[in-house]
């Protein structure tokens, strides 16, 4: 199996920049088992479950994870965490026009300061002068995906979150959760179909390009996730009782 085997295009042109003002007008493709395809709005979901039916869904918080900054020699960098280790060490992926030696130190506004402490595979341990969770949700930037081609702005601190996002952790988010609205999951309720959680934070392995050694070793980057003895027993009585976990 190649890389290349991966490739399809993409234009541009139809890769949306900007969310819909309305979460669950967005398009839904069902693909059935058997017979054509059938284009639907996402609001329309409740066509294809039913009663007793249980709809898992990830309830990660993003943290506005992204920051701007520069060396001591003056070059720029970026940062995007992959997660805090401490209060005031993370573990970030590191972009800049030569890789940072440990113990550089590196500057972000207004007036923060960190230094490099070492690598960890593909990351870099940094620490901060400061804990990094309150200094992120104040001064961090929305971290959006590579293939939306603009900055981050004050609504997608809202815009990029699910109605449901309650554990802070992920530094994406949980795509297809985005297109559910409040009222959605209250239709859904009303017609019998039920809803457990579980927590899987998104990490920034999500953003790497896929390698070589990761096609032949079938493993691609970790994620934490946690998962209830509570959900666990959910999903069993579920599937005893005829229904299914979407």
């Amino acid at each position: 199996m190649l890389i290349a085997d991966f490739n399809y295009e993409l234009p541009p042109e139809l890769i949306a920049q900007y969310p819909l003002a309305q979460r669950d007008a967005s398009r839904l493709l069902h693909v059935p088992v058997s017979g054509p395809y059938c284009g639907l709005q996402f609001i329309e979901l409740g066509r294809l479950l039913r009663a007793g039916d249980l709809l898992v869904l990830n309830d990660t918080r993003v943290i506005q994870g992204r920051l701007y900054g520069s060396k001591a020699t003056g070059g720029r960098v970026e940062i995007l965490l992959e997660r805090i280790l401490e209060p005031c060490l993370a573990l970030v992926q590191l972009r800049s026009s030569h890789s940072p030696r440990v113990g550089s130190e590196l500057h972000f506004e207004p007036d923060m300061s960190a230094v490099v402490e070492g690598r960890q595979g593909e990351f870099f341990r940094v620490r901060f002068g400061t804990a990094v969770e309150p200094y992120l949700l104040e001064y961090g930037h929305v971290p959006l995906p590579p293939y939306i081609q603009r900055q981050d702005n004050v609504a997608d601190r809202q815009r990029y979150q699910t109605v449901f996002a309650r554990n802070t952790g992920a530094v994406a988010a949980p795509t297809a959760g985005l297109h559910f609205s409040e009222s959605l999951l209250t239709t859904l309720q009303n017609a019998g179909v039920k809803t457990a959680w579980l927590t899987l934070h998104v990490g920034a392995g999500t953003f790497m390009p896929l390698r070589p050694e990761q096609i032949s070793s079938g493993r691609l980057h970790g994620e934490r996730m946690f998962v209830s003895e509570e959900l666990c027993a959910t999903i069993r009585q579920t599937q005893i009782a005829g229904g299914r976990v979407i």
